[in-house]
């Protein structure tokens, strides 16, 4: 299509600049004043805000629930994805259309139905009263379970698409062989499955996590301050404290946790391939 490598690299070059001086120069900057000291570079910034225990604590819970949130998303999304593939294409069509239907609405209104749903007089409350489980409403808004339910509500679907690409792409004869050859459900998973469409897996889940971990309206509406994560501290720090240093670790400490799990998955799959 291109006479020379040359011809392709000066046509991306427009755009490659404007990335750069949109997004990584104001990224670099930002990330930089976490460095800087009155006297020179240093990693103080770091020292401090892990010395205190509010900021470990917010860390490894953000930490945990992006890893909870990314496990559970993958298990449900491979089963609702191999379902979708195995459909006739009208009806695999429509439920896929079904799995992005959510996206398609705001995350603020998204979240705000689970208010309904999750609060003292909601829906599930309600229910377990009228069943005589409880005899008073449980506190569900504003605790780690809540904020888990509406970060996998809000990015099990990207990770249902990504795996159904990858189930698309996987040969049609080789689960009947792997049947055929005595093999059952969990070993066809796990040897035939899985290695097959790990791509997806690896892409699905990257969006996930990085997504759980990035996250700002869903943990602030249903975790409120008393289950804060790390963009939400971010925003304290920045709105409240007025601490520009502590914000730029935190937003460094998500930037870092964001490459090592996709570094991460990338070689458990690569692991698992040469196993």
């Amino acid at each position: 299509m291109f006479q020379n490598r040359t011809e392709a690299l000066m046509l991306a070059l427009p755009a490659a600049l404007f990335a750069g001086l949109v997004f990584l120069v104001p990224v670099i900057l930002l990330l930089s004043e976490s460095f800087q000291t009155g006297t020179g570079w240093s990693l103080a910034a770091y020292t401090s805000f892990f010395s205190e225990t509010l900021n470990r604590t917010v860390f490894w819970r953000t930490l945990k629930l992006g890893l909870e949130v990314t496990a559970v998303a993958a298990i449900l999304g491979y089963a609702a994805a191999y379902a979708i593939v195995s459909m006739p294409a009208g009806s695999k069509g429509r439920m896929i259309g079904l799995v992005m239907l959510p996206m398609m609405i705001s995350p603020v209104a998204r979240t705000y139905a689970w208010i309904v749903i999750l609060g003292r007089t909601g829906i599930i409350n309600q229910a377990l009263q009228g069943l005589g489980i409880l005899d008073s409403p449980a506190r569900i808004l504003f605790t780690e379970t809540a904020v888990f339910i509406g970060l996998l509500q809000l990015f099990l679907p990207l990770m249902i698409i990504s795996l159904i690409s990858a189930l698309e792409n996987l040969p049609k004869d080789v689960v009947p062989a792997a049947r055929v050859l005595g093999a059952n459900w969990f070993q066809i998973f796990w040897k035939v499955i899985l290695p097959l469409t790990k791509e997806g897996l690896v892409i699905g889940g990257t969006l996930v996590f990085t997504g759980s971990l990035t996250a700002y309206i869903t943990p602030a509406i249903l975790g409120g301050s008393k289950v804060l994560m790390l963009e939400t501290l971010l925003y304290q720090r920045v709105t409240v404290a007025n601490d520009f240093v502590s914000a730029s670790v935190i937003a460094l400490v998500l930037v870092a946790m964001s490459f090592a799990a996709n570094l991460l998955l990338k070689r458990i799959a690569t692991a698992k391939a040469h196993a």
